[in-house]
């Protein structure tokens, strides 16, 4: 193996943002195939469903595509080029990585929270009489079958269908075909991949690991082995048999970075080390973003200190309910608590934030108004209000701007 590279932070940091193609903002218009192609490249797209902006998984798609036409991700999904399933944690995945999850359906009492094994135990007659009306009457949706008027409103009390449903889908039973305003649509795994044959086709979960171990440093691009795991939720990954075989067969290399010490650099960055590397993207990213995803790892490249606070209690906040970074040329400088009106057509910045240490040039001001303006266009919004920011910024800015087409 060669000798460990020297890289600066910057660099390890722009390695990062062009392995999840967020280095430069992108060449050309977005076209339909490029949202498998985006996905394919970070591995996985989280799914979550909150829309005070727009919904995590089309923000993410827009940080690295630009506008393209949100319902394209549902017909990427329709097609059959995706699956649903639980990874990061709820996922959309290339089709293609179906056997990589198929140990975790095949096992699903591990999956926690996400699966009751009491509460199939106890509604057997139930389940089986769904399945059966799946099988005959086609894909049902959740909002197909009537409320039980006793259940109690809470985070936990789903109706008992949408439990059953759930439940089969954890178990792969189920397979998520297609969503219908965002909700989700459910047929039978037999129907969707009659040919799949889990003695034929399953991977061992050892050979699943280490696949998802190979998808996670491409994917992160540069990465310490603490990193890793996350990428899928991996419990007890062989993270260092890992590396010493991929190292061995030329996959991954070992650096030293500036301040961060040893780190692994995925063989497909390579090239971009021959010359410099310029980051010249400034985009908005969702709370759910592989880049800001793991705190930790945001923290140490970053050294960007986030936390989600949506699932964080009012009163307990730091910042607000759905706190967008702001990448800026290569490095996290800012983050906006911002809301979509949908009726107004107004883009609500309620809260603007530098990081400690930012200095605010001209090129910083212009370059996060143009990526603010260009999101708020995407929402079909046609004006920007920004309700607090620092006083040279909205000196600068002014409290509203018009979008123009």
């Amino acid at each position: 193996m060669k000798n460990s590279a020297s890289l600066s932070l910057s660099t390890a940091r722009h390695l990062h943002l062009a392995a999840q193609g967020l280095l430069r903002p992108p060449g050309r218009r977005a076209r339909f195939e490029d949202v498998h192609a985006s996905i394919r490249q970070m591995s996985l797209l989280q799914i979550d469903t909150i829309n005070v902006v727009a919904r995590s998984p089309y923000l993410v798609l827009f940080s690295r595509l630009g506008a393209y036409p949100p319902a394209w991700l549902e017909q990427t999904l329709a097609s059959g080029a995706l699956f649903e399933y639980w990874a990061h944690e709820a996922c959309f995945i290339p089709f293609e990585d179906y056997p990589l999850l198929r140990h975790r359906m095949l096992t699903p009492q591990r999956l926690g929270w996400k699966y009751s094994e009491q509460w199939v135990e106890q509604h057997q007659q139930e389940i089986a009489a769904l399945l059966e009306h799946i099988a005959l009457n086609g894909p049902v949706r959740a909002a197909d079958f009537a409320n039980d008027k006793h259940t109690k409103p809470g985070w936990w009390a789903w109706k008992p269908h949408k439990r059953h449903l759930e439940n089969l889908f954890s178990a792969g039973e189920l397979m998520v075909t297609e969503r219908r305003n965002f909700q989700r649509v459910y047929d039978l795994r037999s129907r969707v991949m009659p040919e799949w044959r889990d003695e034929l086709h399953a991977l061992s979960e050892a050979d699943a690991v280490n696949l998802m171990l190979d998808h996670s440093a491409r994917s992160l691009g540069i990465f310490r082995a603490s990193w890793l795991p996350d990428y899928y939720r991996l419990r007890r990954a062989p993270v260092k048999t890992w590396l010493a075989a991929a190292a061995e067969r030329g996959a991954i290399q070992r650096v030293e970075v500036e301040q961060l010490g040893e780190m692994w650099l995925h063989q497909s960055q390579l090239a971009l080390l021959e010359k410099p590397v310029a980051a010249t993207h400034t985009a908005i990213l969702s709370p759910f973003d592989p880049v800001v995803w793991d705190r930790r790892r945001a923290l140490e490249l970053f050294n960007f200190d986030y936390r989600i606070e949506c699932y964080t209690p009012a009163e307990k906040r730091k910042y607000g309910y759905f706190v967008l970074p702001i990448l800026h040329r290569g490095a996290l400088k800012a983050r906006m608590d911002a809301k979509m009106d949908r009726q107004t057509q107004r883009l609500i910045i309620r809260a603007f934030w530098l990081e400690p240490g930012v200095r605010l040039s001209q090129l910083l001001l212009d370059d996060v108004q143009k990526a603010i303006s260009r999101f708020a266009a995407w929402q079909e919004a046609t004006e920007v209000v920004l309700e607090s920011a620092p006083e040279a910024l909205r000196e600068a800015w002014s409290a509203r701007w018009l979008i123009t087409a």
